[in-house]
Order: C-alpha cells, then sequence, then structure tokens
C-alpha cells in the first residue's frame, strides 16, 4: 500500500530549544572583550572546571569586563526573557520580565584545550557568547565545536546505527549534535542539556564567555 505522506500527522513532542542570536555590534563589543579578557587571564590564575586546559575565570565576569561586559549582560538577559514565559493561573503563560539572577564567566582556550561534559545543575537557562572562534568557522578542521548529547539517550542508535528516524528533528536521535562557534553570536539552551567543547587546535585563542540564569 502506498501512504500519502502529506496526510500523516506528525506531533513533536519534548523539543529541546536551542536559540542563536548575533550581537548588533559585535565587532566593537569584541574588541574590548577581547583586550580585557586576555589581561585577565595573563594575571589572574584563574580556576577548574569543565575545562581540560585552558583559562576559565571566576564568575565575577560583570565585575571586571567593564562597560563592554554590562552590555554583553544585558543582551543575555533580554535574550533570556525572550524565550521565557510565566505560568499564570489567571491569565495562562504571559512574557517574561525577569531580573535574572545570573553568573557570568570568560574562557581562554588555546592549541590542545577542551571542556569535558557537563549540565549547570540550579540554572534555568545557560548561554555561551563567543568573542572570537579563534578560526573554528572558516575551519572546521580546528575543532573547537560546542557538543550537545541528545537527552533521548543512546538507545535508538545502539538497535541500529544506520537507521534513522525520517522525521524533521529526529534524524540525529540518539547522537551528539555539534555547533560550530561564530564570533559575536550568544547561544541559549536549556541547562540541563549535557554538553561539551571538542578539542581545538587553532594557534589563536578561542575566547567565551558563558552566563548560568536562574530566578
Amino acid at each position: 500500500m502506498q501512504i500519502d505522506p502529506e496526510q500523516i500527522h506528525i506531533t513533536r513532542l519534548f523539543p529541546t530549544p536551542i536559540a542563536s542570536l548575533q550581537h548588533p555590534e559585535h565587532e566593537r563589543l569584541n574588541e574590548h572583550l577581547r583586550a580585557v579578557i586576555l589581561a585577565r587571564a595573563e594575571h589572574h590564575p584563574g580556576t577548574l572546571h569543565s575545562n581540560q586546559g585552558g583559562w576559565q575565570s571566576e564568575d565575577d565576569f560583570a565585575d571586571w569586563a567593564g562597560d563592554a561586559g554590562e552590555q554583553l549582560v544585558a543582551f543575555s538577559q533580554a535574550l533570556a526573557n525572550q524565550l521565557s514565559a510565566v505560568s499564570s493561573p489567571q491569565h495562562g503563560l504571559i512574557e517574561a520580565n525577569l531580573q535574572w539572577k545570573y553568573s557570568a564567566w570568560a574562557n581562554v582556550n588555546r592549541k590542545g584545550h577542551s571542556n569535558a561534559l557537563h549540565g549547570h545543575p540550579g540554572s534555568f537557562w545557560s548561554a555561551v557568547y563567543w568573542v572570537d572562534d579563534g578560526g573554528c568557522q572558516a575551519d572546521r578542521a580546528l575543532g573547537g565545536e560546542l557538543e550537545f548529547v541528545d537527552p533521548r539517550g543512546i538507545t535508538p542508535m545502539l538497535l541500529n546505527p544506520a537507521l534513522r528516524m525520517r522525521i524533521e528533528g529526529c534524524l540525529a536521535a540518539g547522537y551528539v549534535s555539534t555547533v560550530t562557534p561564530k564570533s559575536g553570536t550568544l547561544l541559549m539552551f536549556p541547562s540541563w542539556l549535557m554538553h561539551a567543547v571538542r578539542r581545538y587546535e587553532g594557534t589563536t585563542p578561542r575566547i567565551s564567555v558563558a552566563f548560568n540564569f536562574a530566578i
């Protein structure tokens, strides 16, 4: 029997949003951020969390990043509000206009550095802003991609690695998905989504700022 695909109704349950937005003045912003972050990395030892090599600041980015850091924080908070709603018994879902509690920190990865698989418990949204992609966007062989693990688990892959669901949003079921860094782009995702940074092979610093947002 031949099935008409136009007659198939598919409900896509449990989607996982990953939002991407380029800062409208990223070239000017990144020039200032790059200078202040590299100076900070030179004079402060940093901390160790998921980073395997590289430098990671304490989560006090807003205290030392100046006007450029303040602008980036405001941009990130605006995106978090745009992506969120508050459930009201009287009015249903209403647009969020929250003063988020947040933490932010800077990362500098050089050749051979990466970040281990991790999540961000205690937060609602997490985000990364790429100040300098280190050339990853122009040359994919440099690595340094942000890697997301499918929250549905690996079962589809274990059954038959060659088999795929021919449905939009389901082709990668059971696998990891990657995002290549792009300077000036802010990427926001649910904090529970497990992620890592693949080994970076570039010769210039790959610089980013990461955020957690909670209420």
